[in-house]
């Protein structure tokens, strides 16, 4: 059975989808608004809430911190100053974790970079973020996989191939030794997800190719599948459920129009609970596939429904034809399905024209 377990949380075809609140940097580089955020996306619904964690000297060339930062949406006047001022500290980290855990919560991150990686390990974090624009940094992944602790890998900007590169790499896929291709012996491997991602900001529908969900379940047969949605809306979780996605991430802030560039495509409060809410009643609607009535048809069924009446007064004796029988509502007699086995027999006791017929007693 493809499953993953993150802080005691059971994720798998069976449960409803775990929704992440991705919170990046909408916090503004504000402890206090971060609690907010967090607070706000509890009362959501969602199951985990996550941050991305950068060491901005390992990540960035200098000469890209040095550079000016422009935008309506900077923090500071270069690229450096914009980043130190969103990137939280140890302290800042110890507080949020205490206090998401406080809430029920679970709390994790992306890790950008080796140091960011051990930092988080450091912190104890019970899963691993890597982005999509690290699914080809390999030796990033190997390093977050030796935690041996469940890491959820977003595919944004990638092929088949390189998916399967990583899973090979981190022993989903056995590899027979000296094949160009990919080995086909599979290892169920409980520590890693995979998440259906296009990274656009936002995503355009057409773009979001979410039968590559299909694809990742066919390819990966004891992987957990998801989708980080970067759409603008929430229609399309359901979709990717239906089609197999359980895990699922979603930008999250408390306005559109806050300063920073991720507010525009993130969910609103109210856009949050909505999403976890048809999620959730997704998975009920879909079902078990075994076709059933209900109990809550049989009113309308009765009204809506049809059975057999006699269409002519019939005498004992008489055999029954075509003409004798007609189909009309409510649904409270023999079912119209059984009028072929009527037709030829003989009628036993008289019967008046428009009764409903409920038993085949009445005929030889």
């Amino acid at each position: 059975m493809r499953e993953i377990t993150i802080a005691g949380a059971r994720i798998a075809d069976d449960t409803d989808g775990f929704v992440v609140a991705e919170i990046g940097h909408n916090h503004g580089g504000s402890v206090e608004q971060c609690k907010r955020l967090f607070y706000s996306a509890k009362e959501c619904g969602v199951d985990a809430v996550k941050l991305q964690k950068r060491d901005n000297a390992t990540l960035f060339t200098q000469a890209l911190l040095d550079q000016p930062y422009n935008s309506e949406h900077s923090f500071g006047a270069t690229y450096g100053e914009h980043r130190a001022a969103l990137e939280f500290g140890w302290d800042e980290y110890v507080e949020l974790k205490a206090y998401t855990e406080s809430l029920g919560l679970v709390f994790f991150a992306t890790a950008f970079d080796v140091p960011s990686a051990d930092f988080l390990h450091k912190l104890d974090v019970p899963a691993f973020k890597i982005a999509s624009g690290d699914l080809k940094t390999i030796l990033l992944i190997r390093h977050v996989a030796r935690f041996r602790k469940p890491v959820i890998i977003s595919t944004g900007g990638g092929t088949m191939d390189d998916v399967k590169r990583i899973a090979c790499d981190i022993g989903i896929f056995s590899v027979v030794p000296g094949e160009e291709t990919y080995g086909t012996v599979v290892i169920p491997q409980p520590n890693v997800a995979f998440l259906q991602c296009t990274a656009a900001y936002p995503c355009q529908p057409n773009e979001m190719n979410l039968r590559v969900i299909q694809a990742y379940r066919d390819a990966f047969p004891y992987t957990v599948i998801g989708l980080s949605d970067h759409q603008d809306g929430i229609s399309l979780a359901p979709v990717a459920y239906a089609l197999g996605a359980r895990l699922f991430e979603k930008h999250y802030t408390l306005d559109h129009n806050a300063k920073g560039s991720d507010h525009r495509f993130s969910l609103e409060p109210d856009g949050m609970k909505r999403m976890v809410r048809d999620l959730k009643r997704t998975r009920e609607a879909l079902g078990d596939g075994v076709k059933r009535p209900y109990a809550s048809e049989q009113a309308g069924l009765y009204k809506m429904g049809k059975s057999i009446v006699a269409a002519n007064s019939l005498l004992p004796g008489q055999k029954v034809e075509a003409a004798d029988l007609a189909v009309k509502s409510p649904n409270d007699g023999l079912e119209p399905w059984k009028v072929d086995k009527l037709i030829g027999r003989r009628v036993t006791q008289t019967i008046e024209a428009g009764e409903t017929l409920t038993t085949s007693g009445v005929f030889e």
